[in-house]
This record gives C-alpha cells, sequence and structure tokens, in this order.
C-alpha cells in the first residue's frame, strides 16, 4: 500500500508548471498533472480496441510522477537524455518505493517495451500539439515547434487528426 506521505507528495504535480510552455511565454500555463489529464483523456477516446485501455491509463496516469522530484525536463535544459533519465529513475525509485506495482507501470513507460506504453508515448506528443494549438488560438504565440515535434512521432492516423484542427496556415508547420 502506498503510504499517505507518498498520496500527498503526489498532489504536487496539480502546481507543477509545464516547462516548455513557460519558456515561450505562456504566463499560466497547464500543469504536468493538467496535461497527464489531457493524455488520459486521449488514451480513453483513442485506445484501439486489440490494446488494453486499462492498461494504457494506468500508463498516462503514471507517466509523470516522477517529475515531481525530478522536475519538468524539457529537450531545452542543460540536461542530457541520459542525466534526465537517471534523475527521472532515481525519482520513481523512491516515490514508488512502497508500490512494485507502481515502479513496474512506470518503468514499462520508461521502455517503450509494450504497444499500449508506445501508444501512451505517441498521445502524449499529440496531447502537447493539441495544448499548442490551443495556446496558439488563445494566447497568439508562436507553438509551431511543439506541433512540428509531435508531428515527426506520431502514427499517420494521429498526424491526420493533428492536422484537421490545425489552420489552413500550419498544417505543415515550418
Amino acid at each position: 500500500m502506498i503510504p499517505g506521505s507518498v498520496l500527498l507528495e503526489v498532489l504536487r504535480l496539480k502546481a507543477l508548471p509545464r516547462a516548455g510552455w513557460l519558456r515561450v511565454g505562456i504566463a499560466h500555463p497547464e500543469s504536468v498533472a493538467g496535461h497527464s489529464w489531457g493524455l488520459a483523456w486521449l488514451v480513453l477516446v483513442l485506445c484501439p480496441d486489440e490494446l488494453d485501455r486499462e492498461r494504457a491509463l494506468s500508463l498516462a496516469v503514471v507517466h509523470d510522477l516522477p517529475e515531481i522530484l525530478a522536475g519538468d525536463i524539457t529537450p531545452h535544459d542543460a540536461v542530457s537524455p541520459a542525466e534526465k533519465r537517471r534523475k527521472e529513475t532515481a525519482a520513481a525509485d523512491r516515490l514508488f518505493a512502497d508500490s512494485p506495482q507502481l515502479r513496474a507501470l512506470w518503468q514499462e513507460y520508461d521502455d517503450h517495451s509494450t504497444p499500449e506504453s508506445r501508444l501512451v508515448h505517441q498521445l502524449d506528443k499529440l496531447d502537447m500539439a493539441l495544448q499548442a494549438v490551443r495556446y496558439q488560438q488563445d494566447h497568439d504565440t508562436d507553438t509551431r515547434e511543439f506541433i512540428r515535434s509531435a508531428l515527426s512521432r506520431l502514427s499517420p492516423a494521429q498526424q491526420e487528426l493533428l492536422r484537421s484542427v490545425l489552420p489552413p496556415s500550419d498544417a505543415n508547420p515550418q
């Protein structure tokens, strides 16, 4: 059973702003928990029937929990991918010390080791891109870098879905 102290610590995710949005000038960006909710929503409505939706939802819920301790590290930070992984793994070890099942779920996500974890990784990028579209519309902020990044990692069907919400001038963001 998870200790109460961890239950309280995890709630900090609600107040942790997404660092990428701060970097591009969004004054009050979504929290990491808000992003995790968006990802869970996408998993719920876009998970193919042949995959285990409940497992994919579980992966979506735990995927960013180590950021409570490691921080929301972006590709623009002066942290190598290896160091980011080391920090997040250490955070997962500490956070999930009393829950091997949650630790294993996070590891499955981090390793891209199952079809469900690969789907969650793709939908993680789709959520980022959809949020970029929302910020572009609501704040007149250039978020094309996030859309470009996502498009390069999405399946053709997911790319088509994303392009369907882009203004025509951004359908092929440069």
